[in-house]
């Protein structure tokens, strides 16, 4: 195309290509600050007076372990309070204490106590030779912590709609770049086709605030934010890789967005989770046993089952109840039966995709496992012990699928013979075209690591760098990664330990898979074939990393403000 138009047009993708990075951190950037901004304030919820020497004692989270433990919430230095001794939780109905298997018990008003016991103002609770009296938090008059991570100015959060039509300007620029491609610039054949994906995809976004706002009466959007921000690159890559998948991609997003409404809904009561937990558990072995039996290899992985021409991939979902299931309930967890049920389960998922040939998926497994692990008991001797058992079970998985050790001879060897060629071109390719995109990429559409085998998958960091530049790229990694930071901080306010497990876990086992991807697609680690959460083409993939953001979004307080009515108020006493 030449003529002023012509110039206009390739002026306008200069710009574009300098715009678009931009606009991704400042969104980025204006998400976390808004989780920053928007928080409960930090208060206590009830008191405990301690009658012997009247020290008050702030409880300041909806769960709260009591043991001389110092891993404990409530730490009692008295011989005769066991490590873990008792859990102080609140829930819908008020609170309620329980004994966690102590030696000396926990005794109300007098009486020991025996399962979940509800409590209530002036009543009396004895932890070992320790008695204390239930107070109003109004009475506290002392300071408690401060969260590193919330900021304390006082000022609101960013707007929710401010967030929204942001992203929506940066899904028309995206667009725009798409369509204008350098064979679409030479030829003058502008393909508009994109910008109809675009607009449901905006659509669909704009619906599940209005949902979410005027339905279900939430004010924090800004997970879901982050989300529809990275699907939105995921959709746009596709573009020129295969229509079929961004019909598919989109298709997965409106099921994810469904799906992630259903199980806030769910998770909504802790207790419930945990009724259902064995059904669960059940259900994800299942599908894993029947993954085991019908599936079909692809990439080398026996992972897939194909129905009706759709493939699926339950080890995607199963990840869902692999959290839940983990993710007991505090009173629940300390007990030895429900860790060793966890531990057999948690063999059972990794052995299942060892034998499909999924070991990268297992290695997201494991390394959950051991998250889950820590945060329940604290005790690295037992991290240890299961490292432990990991290597050696590697050491027998190389001896009998040595096309395993194959990887691993290539690994830091992609650009020597004969690896170069074999198996490490993907990896030798993917660096190279990550360096050709610069900062700023060559613009979508116009890359050529596309030509490389599973680069919608495996390898898409190569092409989100060549294509979108390598600002882009990092951003959308730290976008997930600092979702870690975001879940550790928000344990200290969640409604149940279970919340805090699960977004920890959650927040953890995307950050492992992202960078099972990226550096196993830049030769840093061996190439595992897992996806990048919301950008690597796959509907089982998007489904489940909406699944996994729930976790999250249910783990912030102000997700079901509506229902938290003050317990304790001035007419319960």
């Amino acid at each position: 195309m030449s003529g002023f138009l012509g110039f206009a047009l390739d002026l306008a993708v200069v710009i574009l290509r300098i715009v678009i990075p931009i606009l991704t951190v400042v969104i980025i950037a204006l998400i976390y600050s808004s989780l920053r901004h928007n928080k409960r304030t930090e208060r206590p919820l009830i008191m405990l007076w301690d009658e012997s020497d009247g020290k008050a004692i702030p409880v300041l989270y909806w769960e709260n372990s009591i043991g001389r433990s110092r891993l404990s919430d409530i730490n009692i230095n008295d011989p005769a309070v066991s490590r873990e001794h008792a859990v102080l939780l609140r829930r819908d109905d008020g609170w309620i204490v329980t004994d966690a298997d102590s030696k000396t018990g926990v005794f109300v008003n007098g009486e020991r106590i025996s399962g979940r016991t509800h409590i209530y103002l002036n009543d009396k609770l004895k932890i070992g030779s320790c008695s204390f009296v239930i107070k109003r938090a109004e009475e506290f008059m002392g300071q408690t912590r401060r969260s590193w991570f919330f900021s304390v100015s006082g000022k609101n959060g960013v707007s929710q709609k401010l967030l929204l039509v942001l992203i929506t300007v940066f899904q028309l620029l995206v667009t725009c770049e798409a369509c204008l491609t350098e064979k679409a610039l030479k030829t003058g054949l502008i393909d508009l086709q994109p910008f109809v994906y675009t607009v449901i995809l905006a659509c669909l976004m704009w619906g599940a605030f209005l949902v979410t706002s005027l339905v279900f009466k939430r004010v924090n959007f800004e997970i879901e934010s982050l989300a529809f921000l990275l699907t939105s690159v995921g959709v746009v890559l596709s573009i020129h890789q295969a229509s079929k998948q961004t019909i598919v991609q989109l298709i997965a997003a409106t099921g994810g967005v469904v799906m992630f409404q259903f199980m806030i809904k769910f998770l909504d009561d802790p207790d419930r989770v945990t009724r259902y937990s064995k059904w669960i558990y059940i259900g994800s072995l299942g599908l894993l046993a029947i993954n085991l039996i019908f599936g079909q290899t692809k990439y080398g992985a026996a992972n897939w089952i194909v129905i009706g021409g759709i493939s699926v991939q339950p080890s995607e979902i199963v990840k869902i109840g692999f959290i839940m299931v983990g993710a007991a309930s505090l009173d629940q967890l300390q007990t030895k039966k429900n860790l060793f049920e966890f531990l057999v389960f948690s063999a059972l998922c990794v052995g299942a995709l060892a034998l499909m040939g999924d070991f990268g998926t297992a290695l997201i497994f494991f390394a959950t496992f051991l998250l889950i692990s820590f945060m329940r008991s604290g005790d690295f001797k037992t991290l240890i012990l299961a490292v432990s058992s990991a290597v050696f079970a590697s050491m027998i998985v190389l001896r009998f699928k040595p096309y395993i050790l194959d990887r691993f001879d290539a690994w830091r060897h992609c650009f020597e013979e004969p690896y170069v060629w074999d198996t490490g071109y993907q990896q030798a390719r993917t660096l190279i075209y990550c360096a050709s995109g610069g900062l700023f990429g060559m613009g979508i559409g116009n890359g050529c690591c596309t030509s490389i085998a599973a680069s919608e998958s495996d390898i898409v960091i190569g092409v989100v760098c060549e294509e979108m530049g390598l600002i882009i790229a990092v951003a959308m990694a730290v976008a997930i990664g600092a979702l870690v930071f975001y879940a550790r901080a928000i344990t200290t306010r969640s409604r149940s330990t279970f919340y805090s497990i699960s977004a920890c876990c959650a927040a953890g086992l995307l950050v492992i898979q992202l960078s099972l991807n990226i550096f196993g697609a830049t030769d840093i680690l061996p190439l595992t074939g897992v996806t990048f959460p919301f950008i690597s083409a796959g509907g089982s993939s998007m489904l489940s990393c909406w699944a996994l953001f729930a976790f999250i979004k249910a783990a912030d307080e102000r997700t079901y403000a509506i229902k938290k009515a003050g317990l304790f108020s001035s007419e319960d006493i």
